[in-house]
């Protein structure tokens, strides 16, 4: 692993400790300042919104201006809306340091490019499964860590704990080296990046991202309101999750990006079958391990992306992407508060449905298309 991967990597394992402390229980939070389940879904989408509409100027930006600069911008605001939230006395004042901190998903775009430019003989899909297992492998700790304070001094005062990390985090990023600008050609940013393949594949993972977390936003009210589990146990479940991801990540890393995409999807679709027809904390915990299955699914998709466009366009590719990928992230929780309203069980049940639909598309779609990797890009 080279020095800045490794840097990069240790950065996110630490904010993965701050934000995990408060992000399964953030819809507890909100529903204890008064919002409704069909309010958290709109707040939860609202944060979508921010992320969708940050990622293609980031990725932009980042292939023009610099990933190093854009990074250090986006740890920045996250310090700012983490502080935010942790000050808050109000829904309204709390909703926008979401908000705020829904923005710093930029970072993804530049952030990946970053990771493939410095992944050096590694395949895209490794680099970017390796830093999503370091978030994670730092995420393990943060929910018990944040169940233990909600437990003992209340919510709010888990994000005064987060904002905190992030500071530590932020110290690391700072640490990295700059990159060279690739220069731009127009005519080849055309080619490369407006391929019939690439934007074939975008509604592919449109349909599993939202598919996947339809499940996800409320199951937090779901535990402690419908099972009536502690915010501590609720806690252990998160860093379940965190653990599944690490080994998910680790595991399918080296694999073929598509084949690891549709194993993923697999996973969150026992986490929805399992909260669904679980009869106990057991199966809840299998259930919140397989959800790691998600965001190494995400992983990989990203990485399939990358290996078709040239490394000048990594970061407006990958800002594209983030972007359908944010889309499905703002209709989800929508959907969600919806279905909450009628039946709580209702978020798995349609979930694993739409689950399965994801499924059919990704197979039909890798066996009528076979990747073809242009210059700077590996599917590893």
């Amino acid at each position: 692993m080279s020095r800045d991967l490794l840097l990069l990597s240790l950065s996110l394992f630490t904010w993965g400790i701050g934000e995990s402390a408060y992000y399964y229980f953030q819809p507890l939070y909100l529903q204890e300042l008064g919002a409704s389940p069909i309010l958290i879904g709109t707040i939860l989408g609202g944060v979508g919104v921010a992320m969708t509409l940050a990622h293609i100027p980031a990725g932009y930006l980042a292939d023009h201006f610099g990933r190093r600069a854009l990074m250090w911008t986006a740890w920045g605001i996250g310090i700012i809306s983490g502080w935010i939230m942790a000050l808050a006395k109000s829904l309204p004042v709390f909703t926008v340091g979401i908000l705020l901190y829904g923005v710093t998903a930029f970072v993804v775009s530049p952030m990946n490019s970053y990771a493939t430019e410095a992944r050096g003989k590694w395949s895209v899909g490794r680099a970017i499964t390796v830093l999503t297992a370091a978030y994670n492998a730092g995420a393990m700790t943060g929910p018990l860590l944040g169940g233990f304070i909600g437990d003992r001094y209340g919510l709010a005062k888990i994000y005064l704990f987060a904002a905190c990390i992030f500071l530590i985090s932020t110290c690391i990023i700072l640490l990295i080296r700059r990159q060279p600008v690739e220069k731009q050609e127009t005519r080849k940013l055309h080619k490369d990046t407006l391929n019939h393949q690439f934007w074939k594949y975008l509604p592919v993972m449109f349909l599993a991202i939202f598919s996947m977390y339809l499940s996800q936003p409320l199951s937090s009210n779901y535990l402690q309101n419908q099972l009536s589990l502690s915010i501590r146990n609720i806690g252990s479940l998160g860093s379940l999750g965190s653990l599944g991801a690490v080994v998910f990540s680790l595991g399918l890393g080296s694999l073929n990006t598509n084949f690891g995409f549709i194993l993923g999807q697999i996973a969150s679709g026992l986490f929805a079958v399992l909260l669904w027809q679980g009869t106990g904390l057991p199966w809840f915990a299998a259930g919140y391990f397989f959800l790691g299955g998600f965001r190494t699914a995400k992983s990989m998709a990203i990485a399939y992306i990358g290996g078709l466009v040239s490394k000048k366009n990594l970061g407006l590719a990958y800002g594209i992407s983030e972007s359908v990928g944010g889309a499905a992230l703002i209709l989800a929780p929508l959907l969600a508060g919806l279905l909450y309203e009628q039946n709580p069980r209702m978020i798995y049940q349609v979930g694993a449905g739409l689950v399965v639909l994801s499924l059919f598309v990704s197979l039909l779609y890798s066996k009528t298309h076979k990747a073809i990797p242009v210059e700077g890009g590996q599917h590893g």
